[in-house]
């Protein structure tokens, strides 16, 4: 099994209502109520992203693609699934500062990238984020943090669970290290995770799924992606 992980430039709708015309009247309803220009680029190339990936792995129309958000308190904030497809493969969405991602795989996957930016009460942060044990092996700087972050958010989003779950449960390596999981109480050893290039020093990424060793993690350009189906609306 191979994780592929597609990495693109956000899209101002403006300029892109062949993607706007890809979502479903949820993601419309999302797009429209984000007040801030970059939030809603990202989350339009993000989510166009996500279809036009899906639609080519499994011969589909992008925008026919029925997505289920359905979370386990009821309301479609969960985790996006195909609806109705038990064939259907993993995937997982991210964006943040100038990138968005889609992982796609086999099984279950979370993929997570996060901006270098100041951090306001990176203390704060840190004991949101680390566990005891990190804590007590010092307090990285803060792209230390943000690398520990980003590996912690791909493990949550693999399994479905999110920020909903504690992320200071999770002891992994040291963040200039290797991507390891060392201590998830009931968890190390079903979920590897795996850092993945993004083309850009200020953006570190990370992919997670179910399973002891990381299989082969392939980039692609998914600026190429996006860029095909602009061409295509423009026959």
């Amino acid at each position: 099994m191979t994780v592929t992980v597609w990495w693109a430039a956000p899209a101002d709708p403006g300029d892109r209502p062949d993607l706007v015309a890809l979502l479903d009247p949820h993601e419309r309803e999302r797009l429209g109520v984000l007040r801030r220009d970059e939030d809603r680029a990202r989350y339009l190339a993000a989510h166009a992203l996500a279809r036009l990936v899906l639609a080519e792995h499994l011969a589909l129309d992008p925008a026919a693609l029925q997505l289920d958000r359905t979370c386990r308190c009821g309301r479609p904030h969960g985790k996006p699934r195909l609806a109705g497809r038990g064939d259907a493969p993993g995937f997982s969405l991210t964006h943040s500062g100038e990138l968005v991602g889609v992982a796609l795989g086999a099984g279950p996957v979370g993929v997570d990238v996060e901006a270098h930016r100041p951090l306001d009460g990176l203390d704060g942060l840190a004991r949101h984020a680390l566990s005891p044990d990190e804590r007590a092996a010092g307090t990285p700087a803060a792209a230390g943090v943000l690398v520990t972050w980003t590996r912690k958010e791909a493990l949550l989003k693999a399994t479905g669970e999110g920020l909903s779950s504690p992320m200071d449960a999770i002891t992994l390596s040291a963040p200039d290290a290797p991507a390891r999981v060392l201590h998830w109480a009931g968890e190390a050893g079903t979920w590897w995770v795996a850092d993945v290039a993004t083309g850009r020093d200020d953006h570190p990424g990370a992919v997670a799924g179910p399973g002891p060793v990381a299989p082969p993690v392939t980039v692609a350009d998914g600026d190429a992606i996006l860029s095909v189906r602009r061409g295509t609306m423009h026959r």
